[in-house]
């Protein structure tokens, strides 16, 4: 009876651990946004429609240049507490056009757009 008591509580533990390891593998980022990261801004590569994974995430506040983007660009401001985002057609945040809420996004010609100022 022992070894039956033994052997059930064996199995019982085994299964609670695979169930705990499989949801642990398996859990993704709540807050993550077709491939962007809750907090970021995301620029995803050209005509990827939908957008599925980003080719530049920006995380900090301020301007970042941008190179060698042309035609049209899904940005995704993925940041929170109200923070925006804002296309720029100077370098180094000048020239910025309408302020991207947190939690939406835009798709965009980035012919014109030199870089992209994230914003408190």
């Amino acid at each position: 009876m022992r070894k039956l008591f033994r052997g059930a509580a064996a199995l019982a533990t085994s299964v609670v651990a695979v169930v705990a390891l499989s949801a642990s593998v398996e859990a993704k980022p709540v807050d993550a946004w077709a491939g962007c990261p809750d907090g970021a801004v995301c620029i995803y590569p050209q005509n990827q429609n939908p957008a599925v994974k980003p080719s530049h995430v920006f995380y900090k506040y301020g301007a970042h240049n941008l190179t060698n983007q042309f035609g049209n660009h899904w940005v995704l401001n993925n940041q929170y507490g109200g923070a925006t985002a804002n296309l720029c057609t100077g370098s180094n945040g000048a020239g910025c056009g309408r302020p991207i809420a947190a939690k939406t996004g835009v798709y965009a010609d980035l012919t014109p757009v030199n870089s992209i100022r994230l914003n408190p």
